[in-house]
């Protein structure tokens, strides 16, 4: 036997052997800091806490004082610089906006993205910004919004939930807002309803592969990119997930599009009667002076960026707002009494964004779902230039930040020492009105220069649907059901939200 051949028979017994002594030394320790292992980094700390990441990452900054440095494995590149500190966060995502890019590393992780403004720098990020809030603002677009949500809410939502009651059924009400959440997006940008929000839940390849897409990008952060690239060659583990997930994706929109490119000409908006997200873009993309090589795969990137942030931030924010609410009565019973005392139920008029801005206390509740359970836990950055952060910490190209917003909202640094608890008057000032907070201590809809563009629109979505169903039926989380957040790139729940439906006698 040869020098190599014994060199990797001893590698493949002694790698094992000491990876299981870290482990079990490792749930020895008392501390939650990990220890930095020879060779291993503290990658074993990890896997003991991957079924609890986010928890897990909280618990960390918490015991160092809000920003850490994770090691990867040896000559990987894989160390972190995690913080959940608010004038770190400020700092890089305002103060020193330009030196922290998405940048080559970030475009690899969301490469499904291609050139949407998600994964975008530069003049093209800034063309995708200006195009966005252009269409967001137009009033064809307000119009078609307002149409297509309440359309889906009385067509779809309310007469599933009205069977479920009926019945008196179990069911998973996350699976129930990912479905609205879906029809509704795709019917705002494809103009195509996939009626995935049906008596008869459908299962639709398409509605599962955004979910797994989310799931196996998360694992690109702590994966060495050694075995990522193995792991796409060899087609297994989450790369061949997000492999499948992409192609399934890509066959979904690209059939909406084709099939809109047959019925009219997307190139000649102008003689449209009828307001057109796809037609709009084109022509403020066209008119902003974006020359297109393949005009199809841009606009494939530039919807699906909105597809995922439309879909997924709304539906999860619901989920875990009636979550809450369930285990929180008296504030279900004062929004239903904000509800009697601000809007139009008897009549069961349409309810307008103004009425609906009235409700100082829905507003409440809903931004602390929002600061306990941010539907993007997480974002990720590495600066152009070295710099050194307000809290001291020095870092360089090299450097990859991850900015926890789902541990800020558990520091008592930043919320005090109540901060676990869920308070929606911690929203209200003393004179009755909202309560705004800098976005660096509450960035659930990011900060900075690249803060969300959809905010107001996706807080009138969720507070038109939460209202609606408070004001109709009662929800009960089914007991001894586990509700805990998934390892994913979304605060999606692991196990989904079972509950059961009750509709209220109390109806005028």
């Amino acid at each position: 036997m040869g020098f190599f051949e014994t060199l990797v028979i001893l590698s493949l017994f002694f790698i094992p052997m000491l990876f299981l002594i870290c482990i079990y030394k490792s749930q020895k320790q008392r501390t939650v800091i990990p220890t930095d292992w020879p060779i291993l980094g503290m990658i074993p700390g990890v896997l003991l806490n991957v079924h609890r990441l986010h928890e897990y990452v909280t618990e960390l900054l918490i015991d160092s004082g809000g920003t850490f440095m994770w090691k990867g494995p040896w000559f990987t590149n894989m160390d972190m610089l995690i913080t959940s500190n608010p004038l770190d966060i400020h700092h890089i995502l305002t103060r020193n906006f330009w030196n922290y890019p998405k940048g080559e590393n970030f475009r690899k992780i969301f490469d499904i993205l291609g050139d949407g403004i998600f994964n975008s720098d530069g003049e093209l990020w800034e063309i995708h910004r200006k195009v966005t809030m252009s269409v967001f603002k137009h009033a064809g677009f307000q119009s078609l919004l307002e149409t297509t949500l309440w359309n889906k809410v009385e067509k779809g939502l309310l007469p599933v939930l009205e069977s479920i009651s009926r019945q008196g059924k179990e069911m998973d009400l996350q699976e129930i807002f990912q479905r609205f959440t879906f029809d509704t997006i795709c019917k705002l940008l494809l103009d195509h309803d996939p009626k995935s929000l049906s008596l008869d839940f459908p299962y639709l390849p398409y509605l599962k592969a955004f979910s797994d897409a989310e799931e196996a990008i998360l694992y690109r952060h702590v994966t060495p990119s050694s075995i990522l690239k193995l792991q796409q060659v060899l087609r297994v583990g989450n790369e061949k997930k997000i492999s499948d997930a992409w192609k399934t994706i890509d066959h979904f929109i690209y059939n909406c599009l084709n099939q809109k490119s047959n019925e009219y000409n997307m190139m000649q908006c102008e003689q449209q009667e009828k307001f057109l997200v796809l037609t709009a873009f084109m022509r403020k993309f066209k008119d902003n002076g974006v020359s297109f090589g393949d005009t199809t795969k841009f606009l494939r990137d530039t919807l699906l960026s909105l597809m995922v942030a439309g879909k997924d931030s709304t539906s999860t924010l619901l989920s875990w707002f009636f979550y809450i609410l369930a285990q929180n009565s008296t504030v279900e019973d004062k929004i239903l009494e904000e509800i009697h005392t601000h809007l139009d139920v008897k009549l069961h008029e349409r309810w307008k964004a103004k009425e609906l801005g009235e409700m100082v206390y829905l507003h409440g509740a809903l931004s602390e779902c929002l600061r306990l359970f941010p539907p993007l836990p997480f974002n990720h950055k590495s600066p152009l230039k070295p710099d050194i952060l307000p809290s001291g910490h020095q870092v360089d190209q090299t450097t990859k930040i991850i900015v926890s917003y789902y541990s800020m909202g558990k520091m008592k640094s930043i919320w005090g020492e109540d901060c676990m608890e869920f308070k929606p008057e911690r929203w209200i000032t003393k004179g009755g009105g909202i309560k705004h907070e800098p976005s660096y201590k509450f960035p659930a809809f990011n900060a900075g220069p690249r803060s969300c563009v959809g905010k107001d629109l996706s807080l009138t979505q969720v507070k038109i649907v939460a209202a609606m169903v408070i004001y109709h039926y009662h929800i009960e989380p089914v007991k001894g059901h586990l509700v805990l957040p998934a390892e994913s790139m979304v605060l999606q729940m692991k196990h989904g939200l079972k509950v059961r439906v009750t509709k209220r006698t109390t109806i005028n």
